[in-house]
């Protein structure tokens, strides 16, 4: 399977996680929490607002245009911190982490 589809998989897993979590949200944030230029917009959003309306969006658009992907991705350690105990959550993540951080 290529990347591609792998990261496509993977982010329908963390979806999918998210979903069964009841971390999903119906609304998006304010539009000025996308403002921000802080690292996972800590200073605007949730570490699942981050994840469904910045992280994965974002994934999926380089996808769709073929742009390369990140190849030094490592997010499971912000939310082993910022969201401790879901255990689930971070083990899918660290299966993107996995596939993308690639060292040169």
């Amino acid at each position: 399977m290529s990347t591609e589809n792998q990261v496509r998989e993977i982010l329908q897993d963390i979806e999918q996680v998210m979903h069964e979590l009841a971390l999903w949200q119906s609304m998006p944030p304010e539009p000025d929490a996308f403002d921000s230029s802080e690292p996972f917009a800590v200073d605007t959003m949730s570490a699942e607002q981050w994840l469904q309306w910045i992280l994965i969006p974002r994934m999926y658009a380089l996808l769709a245009a073929e742009a390369p992907l990140p190849t030094r991705f490592a997010i499971t350690p912000y939310y082993e911190v910022a969201m401790p105990g879901v255990v689930r959550l971070h083990n899918v993540l660290q299966r993107l982490d996995d596939l993308l951080n690639i060292e040169d």
